[in-house]
């Protein structure tokens, strides 16, 4: 890294599609452009690989870890431009038929730091007649995870996570001062909760909120609403790279950490609360 108390936060927001070779091409492509402007860390959205609601078809693309391209690709993007990369998430096949949605953190020498399974799956019947049935396809991880950059510890969640303050809570009592939440939030709920949710998981946490979106109408129809977020410990958003493809290089003073929480200190005084009687 700089070296400095300051993360430069590379964030890419896709359209993806159906076709797993095309979404590695592009994201490859977007990690060495950001790492030429400067990154230390490239952070890509939620399906990163494949982005489909039709199960079957979805089934019939997705492959295990050695198997999928993108992962293959991102690999070999930060070994030859020496960047670490937050692969937000991935469809991976389980052995035993299940698939992960999965987050990947990226050393620059190609290693795999970290692994996350999103916890929290997204089922809901829609006012606009839109159904998502995740729990359907994919199995729910269980565990939390934190890894360390040579700068700061990363924490992770996925999309729907962020509705769930403790594990935010969790990661940053284990020392997170940046939390990575790629999405593909819906339409309506990113234009109703979108930057509400995100700033309050910086708030409470005093960390970073790094949210690497997709954005656009996609091959199997979905619409998502984009708004890649880099919002500071205070609740400001540093970058909103709106809507469609885009990318941004932005830099995050990390003193603001202990600072805010110096001046906050809610995780200290946070007390285990039982259940009413």
């Amino acid at each position: 890294m700089n070296g400095k108390a300051v993360l430069r936060a590379g964030v890419v927001q896709t359209c993806t599609g159906v076709d797993a070779a095309q979404s590695a091409q592009s994201i490859a492509a977007a990690i060495g452009r950001l790492a030429a402007e400067g990154a230390d860390i490239v952070f890509t959205p939620e399906m990163s690989n494949l982005l489909d609601r039709n199960s079957r078809r979805l089934a019939d693309n997705v492959r295990d870890e050695a198997g999928d391209v993108t992962l293959a690709a991102a690999i070999a993007a930060a070994q030859a431009h020496r960047v670490h990369v937050a692969l937000g998430s991935l469809a991976i096949r389980l052995p035993q038929g299940r698939i992960a949605n999965r987050s990947f953190l990226i050393a620059p020498d190609g290693q795999l730091l970290a692994r996350y399974d999103k916890m929290h799956l997204f089922d809901v019947d829609l006012p606009n007649g839109d159904s998502y049935r995740e729990s359907a396809t994919f199995a729910p991880g269980d565990a939390a995870a934190v890894a360390d950059l040579p700068a700061a510890r990363l924490g992770f969640a996925i999309c729907y996570d962020v509705r769930f303050p403790a594990l935010f809570a969790a990661l940053a009592h284990a020392g997170a001062a940046v939390i990575a939440v790629p999405a593909a939030f819906t339409v309506p709920t990113g234009a109703a909760h979108w930057h509400v949710l995100m700033r309050a998981r910086a708030i409470e946490t005093g960390a970073f909120i790094i949210a690497a979106a997709q954005s656009g109408t996609h091959a199997d129809g979905r619409q998502t609403y984009g708004h890649s977020l880099v919002i500071d410990p205070w609740g400001r958003i540093l970058a909103d790279l709106g809507e469609g493809p885009a990318e941004a290089v932005v830099s995050c003073d990390l003193s603001l950490v202990a600072d805010t929480r110096a001046r906050i200190p809610n995780l200290r005084h946070a007390r285990p609360i039982a259940p009413p009687a």
